[in-house]
């Protein structure tokens, strides 16, 4: 009662699970897409605040190279252009001119077209060995002397410093024509911007912005500015600048950076450098106010979950109930009880519980017709199929009995008369179509009795019955069908030096019996033995004229499919046909149930 007690719970379970399934895939695809709705949005605020600190970043750096290039040409046009190199004011002006912007520049330097130092501020020496003829600035300005040149950031080695310090630098180079005296000449411009003025701006906006940063490069790829510049040295980090240096100023997205990461990267050309100011968003940056989201979309779902699972099991409870009191008449009714059918809950059901109640009473009205209509229809057939047999047995015989009066074998006659009194006593066994094994192996003995004697005993027959088995039930007239098949197609044509030999064996097995008839004739053919219990073979010309598939058939009609013949053969070897019944003793009870084909209980099959 347990048990059906869980399975009547079943349709409540799967209502239960369908909801639940159903609630939490929806609230979490709801949560999902809210949560990818709101980072995609976090995400473009992020590449839009990091295009306008780009912008605002682009403005700063432009207008501090812009003061350099005015530091430039106030040196170029109001000093050196204006004042003897050698003359006090020359000096003058140039050291006012450093002491004002010396909070941005390192220094000012002007030397000569052979690379010597003519000027400089502050006033510190040269270091000794130092050819600025030979380096990078030096050298651009006097190729392209009508333009400024920035360099990338290096550290200063030009002069001497007493604190022995060394000082990164962005050098401002041009070529500019020199008063020297009574004799023009030409030089070049250096100024040397302070490059720290530059990192702290930068470090300033790097240090503000989580999951982002900025840097500057040349237009060669060159780094002039990287918040990770101390990894990027010591091979910990690499920046893609060889494709930046090339792409026009835009917002690229998907970019993948050198170690695979998506990112987006920000790309702005920095006034007359050629410099790229870049701001980078990677893909895999958490700012604070999404992981905030996405704790609070958690909780959520959770809360909406929980909520809608009471709500689910309300419901199902609600929608099951109904069908759990029809299933639970239903079942009643099946376990042999005669309840009335639940009709309630909605409309559905109660047409449910209407429709199962009448069909119910249908099949009950029709079963019993059936059942009555079977055992007509199985007693005909049955009759039928006996009703072939007995003339069969009877012609058969007293053409024997004709033959041996008129060759005046009167005892032969009498003996034959007196084992076909003894085979009809059983064939016809009061009606009944169940009889003892024991019956039916005496039957078998009065038959092979009346066929030796037409044959002149050419051939012989050995039994080997268990006595076990005598007590069993069997359908009868099964045996002697097999025997004369086994006499006219098997054995009844060899010659008496040919040892023509019929065995019959009995014996029980587990639950079931099995009798066997062998003969050592010519046997049959493999697509004969196929066929021979299936009604394709050509029809038997003579002998019984019923055969095996009588047999066979009345063994089923009576016991069930699993139950009938074997036959093994195998050609110029014999042939051998088992009979395989149920072990079912021969009681009143037994015989009474199965003549009127009621099922046996599974005790009453004993051992």
């Amino acid at each position: 009662m347990k048990i059906k007690k869980r399975k009547v719970s079943d349709i409540q379970s799967v209502i239960m699970a369908a909801l639940s399934l159903m609630t939490v895939v929806i609230s979490v695809t709801i949560g999902l897409l809210l949560y990818n709705r709101y980072e995609m949005l976090i995400r473009q605020n992020d590449i839009r605040d990091t295009q306008n600190q780009l912008e605002r970043l682009v403005n700063t750096v432009e207008q501090y190279l812009k003061d350099m290039r005015k530091i430039s040409d106030s040196a170029n046009y109001n000093i050196i252009q204006t004042f003897d190199v050698s003359s006090p004011e020359f000096n003058q002006q140039l050291s006012f001119l450093y002491n004002s912007n010396k909070d941005k520049i390192q220094s000012i330097a002007l030397y000569d077209t052979e690379g010597e130092l003519m000027a400089a501020e502050p006033v510190i020496l040269q270091k000794k060995g130092v050819n600025a003829g030979q380096q990078t600035w030096f050298t651009r300005a006097m190729a392209e002397i009508e333009n400024m040149h920035f360099s990338t950031p290096h550290i200063q080695n030009l002069f001497q410093d007493d604190a022995k310090r060394y000082h990164f630098v962005i050098s401002l180079s041009r070529a500019v024509d020199v008063i020297d005296g009574d004799r023009p000449g030409n030089g070049v411009l250096l100024v040397d911007m302070k490059y720290s003025y530059l990192e702290e701006m930068m470090n300033r906006m790097n240090d503000s912005n989580r999951g982002r940063y900025y840097y500057v490069c040349d237009g060669s790829g060159n780094l002039i500015y990287h918040p990770y510049y101390n990894k990027i040295n010591k091979g910990l980090f690499r920046e893609n600048t060889d494709i930046v240096c090339t792409s026009e100023d835009g917002v690229y997205k998907k970019m993948r950076s050198e170690d695979g990461n998506k990112q987006t990267v920000i790309i702005s050309t920095i006034a007359y450098t050629g410099w790229k100011m870049v701001g980078v968003v990677r893909q895999d940056a958490r700012t604070d106010g999404l992981e905030q989201f996405r704790i609070y979309m958690v909780v959520i779902v959770i809360m909406l979950i929980m909520m809608l699972l009471l709500v689910n099991r309300i419901v199902s409870k609600k929608i099951s109930s109904p069908i759990l009191k029809l299933d639970a008449s239903v079942r009643a009714y099946e376990a042999g009880e005669k309840p009335d059918i639940y009709i309630g809950g909605s409309y559905e059901i109660r047409h449910l519980g209407n429709s199962i109640q009448s069909s119910y009473e249908e099949i009950e009205r029709l079963m019993k017709k059936i059942m009555e209509e079977q055992n007509e229809r199985r007693k005909s057939e049955l009759a039928a199929l006996q009703s072939q047999i007995n003339p069969h047995f009877l012609y058969n015989t007293l053409e024997s009995i004709t033959w041996m009066i008129e060759s005046g074998k009167n005892q032969d006659a009498v003996f034959m008369i007196s084992e076909l009194a003894k085979l009809f006593r059983i064939s016809l066994s009061r009606g009944k179509t169940i009889i003892s094994i024991k019956d039916e192996l005496q039957h078998c003995r009065n038959y092979m009795n009346i066929q030796k004697y037409r044959y002149k005993e050419r051939f012989e027959t050995e039994y080997d019955i268990s006595e076990e088995i005598y007590s069993f039930c069997t359908v009868k007239l099964i045996l002697q069908p097999i025997l004369e098949n086994a006499i006219y197609y098997g054995v009844g044509d060899m010659d008496k030096d040919e040892d023509p030999r019929i065995v019959v064996k009995g014996w029980k097995q587990e639950q079931d019996i099995y009798i066997a008839v062998s003969d050592n004739g010519i046997g049959m053919r493999r697509e004969d033995v196929e066929n021979i219990l299936t009604g394709n073979q050509k029809a038997i010309k003579h002998g019984s004229g019923v055969g095996l598939i009588n047999v066979h058939t009345r063994i089923r009609l009576m016991f069930g499919k699993k139950y009938g013949l074997i036959v093994e053969s195998e050609p110029d070897e014999g042939t051998t046909v088992t009979i395989h019944l149920p072990a079912v003793p021969y009681t009143r009870e037994n015989c009474e149930a199965l003549e009127t084909s009621e099922k046996l209980q599974e005790s009453e099959g004993g051992s």
